[in-house]
C-alpha cells in the first residue's frame, strides 16, 4: 500500500503546475578560452537567427526540459568543438528583464578551457567559428562582453590559487611556455627564476629527457603534468602568483 501512495503522489505532482506564474527561458552561454603558446584567445561564432544575425556572439542554447544547466553547457560546448570532459565553470547569471529582446530569457554563463593546438581541427564550421586574440575581440551581440569581462575576472582569480591553466596546455610543454601563459593572462611580467621555483615546488611536474630547440638557444626542457597528483591536488592553495590580490580587483 505505501508504494500505492507514494506512486500516486508522484504521478499528481508531475502534472501540477505553480498557478499565476510567468514561464520563460533559460539558457547557457559558454566562454570559451584557448591558449596558442603566445596569447590567450575567444572562440566565438556568428549568429545564425535575428536579432542581430551574422554578429559575433558566444555559443550558446536553450536548456532542455531534461537537463541541468551543466549537461546544457556540455551539449552545447560539443556541438561546437566536438569536446567532452572539457573543463566548465559557472559563474553569475544574467537575468536583466531586457537583456534578450524576443523574449524573456535568464542566461547562465560557463568558461571552458581547451588547448587549441590539440583540438583546433574538431570546431565544427557549421557556427562559422573564429578564434579572438581576447584583447581585440569584436563587439558581442547583448550583454556577452559583460559576461566575457565577468569569466576572465573569473578566470584570474581561480588560476592565482589553484592549477586550473594547465587545462590550456599541450600535453608537454616548457616552463617558459607555462611562464608565458601566466604572464598573458594577467598583463604583466614576472621573476623567471622565482617562477620557475615556485612551480616546481609544487611537484605536479615530471621533467621530460626531451628539450624544447626552436625556442631557446639552449633548449628548454619539456614537462608534463602529474596527473595523479594534480587531480589530488587540484583543490590545493597554490602561489604561483606573487601578491595576488592586485591581478583581483
Amino acid at each position: 500500500m505505501p508504494e500505492t501512495v507514494d506512486f500516486d503522489v508522484r504521478a499528481l505532482t508531475s502534472k501540477m503546475k505553480y498557478v499565476g506564474q510567468t514561464r520563460f527561458l533559460v539558457a547557457v552561454d559558454c566562454i570559451i578560452f584557448g591558449f596558442d603558446g603566445e596569447n590567450f584567445k575567444l572562440l566565438l561564432i556568428q549568429r545564425g537567427f535575428a536579432p542581430q544575425k551574422q554578429k559575433w556572439s558566444l555559443m550558446g542554447g536553450f536548456i532542455q526540459p531534461n537537463e541541468s544547466l551543466e549537461v546544457g553547457a556540455q551539449r552545447v560546448l560539443k556541438q561546437l568543438t566536438g569536446l567532452e570532459g572539457v573543463y566548465l565553470e559557472q559563474i553569475a547569471a544574467f537575468s536583466e528583464p531586457t537583456r534578450d529582446p524576443v523574449e524573456r530569457t535568464i542566461a547562465v554563463p560557463y568558461f571552458a578551457l581547451i588547448d587549441i593546438q590539440k583540438y583546433e581541427a574538431q570546431i565544427s564550421s557549421d557556427y562559422h567559428a573564429e578564434w579572438f586574440l581576447l584583447n581585440e575581440m569584436p563587439n558581442l551581440i547583448f550583454d556577452h562582453e559583460q559576461m566575457v569581462e565577468m569569466a576572465k575576472m573569473r578566470l584570474r582569480y581561480k588560476a592565482a590559487l589553484h592549477p586550473i591553466l594547465f587545462e590550456l596546455l599541450p600535453e608537454k610543454f616548457t616552463l617558459p611556455q607555462l611562464q608565458t601563459l601566466y604572464e598573458k593572462l594577467y598583463d604583466t611580467t614576472f621573476d623567471k627564476r622565482n617562477f620557475s621555483r615556485k612551480v616546481l615546488s609544487t611537484e605536479l611536474l615530471i621533467r621530460q629527457e626531451e628539450k624544447d630547440k626552436e625556442n631557446s638557444r639552449k633548449g628548454a626542457f619539456y614537462f608534463k603534468l602529474d596527473k595523479e597528483k594534480y587531480y589530488d591536488n587540484f583543490q590545493a592553495f597554490l602561489k604561483f602568483i606573487p601578491n595576488p590580490e592586485k591581478f583581483l580587483l
